[in-house]
This record gives structure tokens, sequence and C-alpha cells, in this order.
């Protein structure tokens, strides 16, 4: 039986094939981004363009309170398979980004990897716990990178996210890629591109909903990244494989399943 917490849940459908467990304070997001799956669907009851706080959280408070009692009662698997922040907004944006820390904070304290995954460079991670080693052990970032910032305007424009991404990777923390949505092939090659060779993990999707794709062009982005010189790890999504009718036991060894560990790294 899946848990299905007022902080902490394990998704189910496409978010499930992102990350078995997830975390989400808020509904809505300030990025604006005009694809966004949020804004349709089971979700657009809740959507604003300013994060608000869930309604089952009085504040803040409250809210990390329930966040430490849901991870303590789950914390096993927690510890074994970590946690996302977060599907239903940005974790980094001003009005979210002092919950986040506080909440990751925790995590660290209690061991339980995180990953956070953000469209913005604009911030600084300052989160104190009793022995700073651990977060280069347990915390990785994502950065959502679409190659498109006209589709993004209030989000950090793209390249000042792959420096962000560079910038933590240099300093010894795990960092992982959202090549997804693919709006245009072109754009997400060139951030393929720049981010080949130390980026650890990128994952790739295609647009949902989306049917009028260039079956030759999502396949020469295939081809490309079927070269294992790039020297990093790739995770195909559902929505790409199940485009090219690709057979995913077949791919070569640098290619990896949902259940991939960036940690671990297998």
């Amino acid at each position: 039986m899946s848990f299905n917490g007022k902080a902490i849940y394990q998704p189910k459908g496409k978010a499930r094939e992102y990350s078995a467990w997830a975390c989400n304070f808020y509904n809505g997001c300030s990025n604006g981004c005009q694809y966004c799956y949020c804004k349709r669907g089971v979700l657009s009851h809740v959507w604003a363009t300013t994060p608000y706080l869930k309604k089952c959280f009085k504040n803040e408070e409250n809210a990390l309170r329930v966040f430490i009692e849901e991870a303590s009662k789950n914390l096993v698997e927690l510890q074994q398979n970590g946690l996302l922040f977060s599907f239903t907004t940005d974790p980094m944006l001003p009005e979210t980004i002092g919950l986040t820390k506080a909440a990751v904070r925790a995590c660290l304290v209690l061991d339980i990897p995180v990953q956070i995954l953000t469209k913005r460079a604009d911030w600084e991670l300052e989160i104190t716990i009793p022995k700073p080693e651990k977060a280069k052990e347990l915390l990785a970032f994502g950065f959502t990178l679409t190659g498109c910032d006209n589709l993004e305007p209030y989000a950090s424009p793209n390249i000042e996210r792959v420096k962000k991404m560079l910038e933590l990777h240099k300093e010894g923390y795990k960092v992982f890629a959202s090549i997804e949505p693919i709006v245009k092939i072109d754009a997400s090659f060139a951030m393929i591109n720049a981010l080949s060779g130390w980026c650890d993990l990128l994952k790739i999707g295609l647009l949902s909903g989306k049917k009028e794709y260039n079956e030759d062009g999502v396949q020469f982005l295939y081809e490309m990244l079927k070269d294992d010189t790039r020297g990093s790890k790739f995770y195909l999504k559902d929505s790409f494989v199940d485009f090219l009718g690709i057979d995913r036991s077949a791919l070569p060894a640098h290619f990896v399943e949902s259940s991939y560990n960036i940690f671990k790294g297998k």
C-alpha cells in the first residue's frame, strides 16, 4: 500500500517514473512556463501563478512539523530511495526556498538523500547541519533545461542554470538535468552537449500530449545519445522510448533504468 501524506507521498503514473518518493508543500509557481503540466488536468484546479502553501497546512511551521513526522514514519524507505522536491512548484523560488531548506536540513540529519529539481539559479545553499560533509553525500541538484527561455519567461535563463549546475558540480555535489520537455530538438541537443562529460545524469523526455514530433529528429537525437564517450548517464523517459519503439532492455550500458540511484551510481 502506497503512502500518501500531507507533505510526503509516493507518486503514481508518470511522476512515479521520475521519483519513488516526493514532497509537495506548495501549489502554484511563478516561473510562467507555457508548457507546464500543472496548469492542465487534475492539478489545474489548484494552480496559481504565485505559489501558496497547501491548505492542509496551518502555516510553514506546521508544514515542517508534519514533514518531519511523515519522514520519521517512512525513514527506512526514504533512506533507501531518497526524496524529490517537488512536483507542484519550484522548490527554490523566493516564496518556497525557506521551507525547502528547513526540510532538506531535517533530511540530512535523518540521513535521507534529497534531490532538488528547479529552474532557478538565483539562490545560495546555506544549509547548516551538525555534519556539513553529509550535504555532499546526500544532496543532488537537478535543473530543467529546455534551451527555450522564451517559454519560461520568469525562470532563470537556461545558461544561468547550466552555470549553477557546473558550480555545484565543482563543489562536489551530484547534479542531474531534466531535458524535458523537448520543445525543439536542436535546443535540447545544445543543452545536452553543454552538460556532457560532467553532469551525473540526464533524464530526457518528450512534451506530454504533443503528437507532431519529427521522428527523424528524435531518432537523430537518440543516435547521438548512443555515443558512450559523452561520460554521463542517460535515462530515456517512457515518452521517448514509446515514440521510437525502442527496446529499453537493449540500450547500451550508459543508459539507465528509472530506478537508477544517482548517489550510489547504480
